[in-house]
C-alpha cells in the first residue's frame, strides 16, 4: 500500500496536479484511480502528454509549483528531467507521468493498469 501523508488527501493532490498540467496546456490528461486495484503502488496516476521537450519541462515545473502553492508539498522523487521523454513526479500516493506523445504510446500505462477507474480530463482550449 502507498505511504500516506498527514493532512493531504490523495484527491486534493490529484486535483492540484491536474491543474498544474492544465496551466501549460498538457494534452490527453487521464486520472487513473488505482485505489481498488490489488497491489497498486499509488492511489492515483495522473498521465498527460506534451508536444515538445520545452513543454514537458514547463508542465513538470507547473505541476511542482501548483502542488506546492496549494498543498505545501514537494515531490518525494523526480525522474526523467534530463532525457525529456517521460518525466515522473512521485508524491507517494499520487504519481504524475508527463510523456512525449510517442513515448506515452510505447509505454501504454493506461493499458498496463487496465483495472483502474479512468477519468478523462477535457483538454484546455487554446485561445488566440
Amino acid at each position: 500500500m502507498a505511504k500516506k501523508r498527514k493532512g493531504v488527501s490523495s484527491e486534493k493532490l490529484c486535483d492540484a496536479i491536474v491543474k498544474g498540467m492544465q496551466e501549460k496546456k498538457a494534452l490527453d490528461i487521464l486520472v487513473l484511480d488505482l485505489r481498488k486495484v490489488k497491489n497498486a503502488i499509488a492511489d492515483f496516476f495522473v498521465i498527460c502528454s506534451g508536444g515538445s521537450d520545452k513543454q514537458l519541462d514547463a508542465i513538470a515545473e507547473s505541476v511542482d509549483a501548483e502542488v506546492y502553492k496549494a498543498l505545501n508539498e514537494n515531490p518525494w522523487h523526480v525522474e526523467g528531467k534530463n532525457n525529456k521523454e517521460w518525466v515522473l513526479l512521485d508524491y507517494f500516493d499520487v504519481v504524475a507521468h508527463i510523456f512525449r506523445k510517442d513515448k506515452r504510446e510505447f509505454f501504454a500505462l493506461e493499458k498496463l493498469w487496465g483495472d483502474a477507474e479512468v477519468t478523462e480530463i477535457e483538454d484546455v482550449a487554446i485561445t488566440k
